[in-house]
C-alpha cells in the first residue's frame, strides 16, 4: 500500500467531503470486491501448487505411502493428508 496525497488525485469538492469524516488522518480506501485476486493468481503460485498437489494425490492413487509423499515433497505427514484427503480434484 503506498501513500498518496488526496490533494493530487481527488477533486476539492470530495476532499471537503471527506474532511467532515477525517482530518489529518491516513485513510485507507480498500479495492472493490471485484477487483480482489485470489492469493498467487498474479504470480502462478496457486497455479504451481495445485500441479504439485494434483501430482501428491495422483501418487497416492497410484499406490505411494503418504511417509514416502512427505519424504518426496519435503512436507509433513499432516499435509499430505490435507491433500490426499481433501475433496478437491
Amino acid at each position: 500500500m503506498k501513500y498518496m496525497n488526496a490533494n493530487k488525485v481527488l477533486p476539492e469538492k470530495l476532499i471537503v467531503e471527506i474532511q467532515k469524516y477525517v482530518q489529518g488522518e491516513t485513510l485507507y480506501i480498500p479495492k472493490p470486491e471485484t477487483e480482489y485476486r485470489k492469493w498467487g493468481t498474479s504470480s502462478g503460485g496457486r497455479r504451481l501448487l495445485d500441479r504439485r498437489n494434483a501430482a501428491i494425490r495422483n501418487s497416492f492413487i497410484s499406490g505411494s505411502t503418504i511417509q514416502h509423499l512427505a519424504e518426496e515433497y519435503y512436507l509433513s505427514t499432516e499435509t499430505i493428508k490435507k491433500i490426499v484427503y481433501s475433496h478437491k480434484k
